[in-house]
């Protein structure tokens, strides 16, 4: 998979991170920088193209998931996290998500099919990935949702819904709610800045 790395303090957890429709690896990097600076940075493009804009799985239409290729490409990445981890040298057990929309999604499917797959997450803006599948146990996962209360594309139901499941699952979830639709605000990062600073 096309990403970049850049090394951090090895002590540190490894930061994941995924951009929403037609990103690329660049894109959350400064977010990466404010929310937890010093960290190492795996980020990574999607290998799906969607009338030429990267994404991690493949949609049917807005908001409807190509569930068979969502499962494929969850395990696909999570094989790259092991890959990279051994090629960057990285504690494969010590990596938190960083994820925007699609690249959000994708992060809740990595912790929906495998609860070793992510320390915890930041995850702006997600929909539930999946439906009747039962989680894994996510005692200890640690997870931050921010989301729009205006938001055209993730309902503040489909939140809660999410809030909900993983919740049920065992994690911690932090839900910070923005006035504002799909866009990720500067204020929103600050929160989830200030919640990473805490738990981590």
């Amino acid at each position: 998979m096309n990403h970049l790395f850049k090394q951090g303090k090895k002590e540190l957890p490894t930061l994941l991170l995924l951009h929403g429709t037609g990103g690329t690896e660049e894109d959350l990097v400064p977010l990466a920088e404010l929310i937890a600076p010093g960290h190492s940075i795996l980020s990574v493009r999607g290998n799906v193209s969607e009338n030429g804009m990267a994404r991690f799985f493949k949609r049917l239409a807005e908001g409807v998931f190509d569930e068979a290729d969502l499962i494929e490409r969850t395990h696909e990445l999570n094989a790259f996290i092991d890959e990279s981890s051994e090629k960057y040298d990285f504690e494969r057990n010590n990596v938190i998500a960083i994820g925007y929309s699609n690249g959000a999604n994708i992060a809740a499917s990595l912790l929906f099919h495998d609860a070793n797959s992510l320390k915890g997450a930041v995850l702006h803006h997600p929909m539930v990935p999946l439906r009747h599948l039962e989680l894994p146990n996510l005692k200890q996962k640690l997870i931050f949702i921010g989301a729009g209360e205006n938001d055209p594309i993730c309902s503040p139901e489909e939140t809660k819904e999410l809030q909900e499941m993983f919740s049920h699952a065992g994690a911690e979830v932090t839900v910070h709610w923005e006035s504002s639709g799909h866009q990720l605000t500067r204020s929103e990062a600050e929160k989830a800045a200030e919640w990473f600073k805490k738990n981590y």
